[in-house]
């Protein structure tokens, strides 16, 4: 009796220790995460471009140019712009009207840069600016000129190319692995016979699961990379995130599609339906909560990749945008979260960097895991 109850003692003990190891390991990694990057969150974090970018543009005015002093700005009729100083960067742009024809500004390569507010604009023609340059010399710069060549510095230190570049490979990646792996499960549950080949396909499911990422990122170097052509870009690394998240997909639907009564399937089909009505207004309607929260736990696992993607989408820190047209691509390459935090410590030891994009991510993670939660909770009501 004595050693039973011991016994007992030291299982609860080893549980509980157990428990507040997982808690207190948690909490130390997000505590190092925040203290390390909370300074660097901002507005102009999340707007940002990663590096700054230095262009000369050109553009035309179709009126006449007029620039005027308002208080602390610097107003420029016909080209629509309003400048400031700043104690820090010298002259940056302060507002960019809808129709500026900077707005359509081409640099030295025919490619479009678009004039945005906070950009620094460090000369105008053959006149370069510095720091002590005051607005009233600007204004004279604009005088007698209806061409303009604008030295142009884009400042950096955030990550919107990277959020961008997630969200079109997240939508990509949905866009093929969702339909191919629902449709996967309905035939491992509606259709096919229990026997030799249905174990097969399940045997390869389970391999494919438990390949480490970076294998997925070597195949989807060398077959959509390299065979296929499309070399590193966002299509490449959706292709291979499809791979990855086949497994992930056709399991959870197959566990929801099991959970539909066959009650269900037979009063359907006893009332005239035939197999595909059934699937299609009966059964899919009724897995949709279960189908639902694993898309959303895959976009979480596409959100966390970066082996995969390493050789396949790439870690450029740029907008995926076709140079020629200026519109986003998915046959551009580009870098998500998860690659420019890696990039940031393995390259230039930038701690606080990674670790306010490691913030991001955590956002974006908890957010998700939170609508599975409300998602599951609601549905299953």
């Amino acid at each position: 009796m004595q050693k039973r109850r011991i016994s007992d003692y030291l299982m609860t003990a080893l549980i509980w220790l157990s428990a507040t190891a997982t808690a207190s390991i948690l909490l130390i990694i997000v505590g190092f995460i925040f203290s390390n990057g909370w300074r660097l969150i901002s507005p102009t974090f999340l707007t940002r471009e990663a590096n700054d970018t230095l262009r000369i543009v050109n553009f035309e005015s179709e009126s006449m140019v007029t620039a005027e002093i308002m208080g602390d700005l610097l107003v420029v009729e016909g080209i629509g712009l309003t400048l400031e100083r700043d104690e820090t960067y010298g002259i940056k742009v302060n507002h960019v009207a809808a129709d500026a024809p900077g707005r359509h500004a081409l640099d030295n390569a025919g490619e479009i840069f678009p004039i945005r507010r906070g950009q620094v604009l460090e000369g105008i023609n053959e006149e370069r600016i510095h720091g002590g340059t005051t607005l009233d010399e600007i204004s004279t710069m604009f005088d007698n000129h209806s061409t303009f060549t604008f030295r142009i510095r884009q400042l950096g230190g955030g990550i919107f190319p990277m959020l961008i570049s997630t969200l079109m490979l997240i939508f990509t990646t949905l866009l093929i692995a969702t339909p191919l792996g629902v449709l996967a499960a309905i035939y491992m549950v509606e259709y096919a016979k229990q026997g030799r080949i249905v174990n097969m396909i399940r045997f390869a499911i389970e391999i494919l699961a438990g390949l480490p990422s970076v294998v997925h990122g070597l195949f989807g170097m060398l077959f959509f990379s390299r065979i296929l052509g499309l070399g590193m870009s966002v299509l490449s690394g959706a292709l291979t995130l499809t791979v990855l998240l086949l497994p992930i997909m056709i399991r959870s639907t197959e566990e929801s599609l099991k959970t539909v009564p066959n009650s269900y399937r037979e009063a359907s089909l006893g009332l005239g339906a035939n197999k595909i009505q059934t699937i299609r207004k009966i059964i899919l309607p009724s897995a949709l909560p279960g189908i639902t929260v694993g898309i959303i736990l895959s976009i979480g696992r596409i959100v966390g990749e970066s082996a995969a993607l390493l050789f396949t989408l790439g870690t450029f820190a740029r907008i995926p945008v076709n140079p020629a047209t200026g519109n986003l691509s998915i046959f551009e390459a580009g870098a998500t979260l998860t690659l420019r935090a890696f990039i940031e410590v393995q390259e230039f030891g930038n701690i606080e960097m990674a670790s306010a994009i490691g913030i991001v991510i955590l956002v974006i993670v908890f957010t998700l895991n939170l609508c599975s939660k409300l998602m599951t909770k609601k549905f299953g009501k």
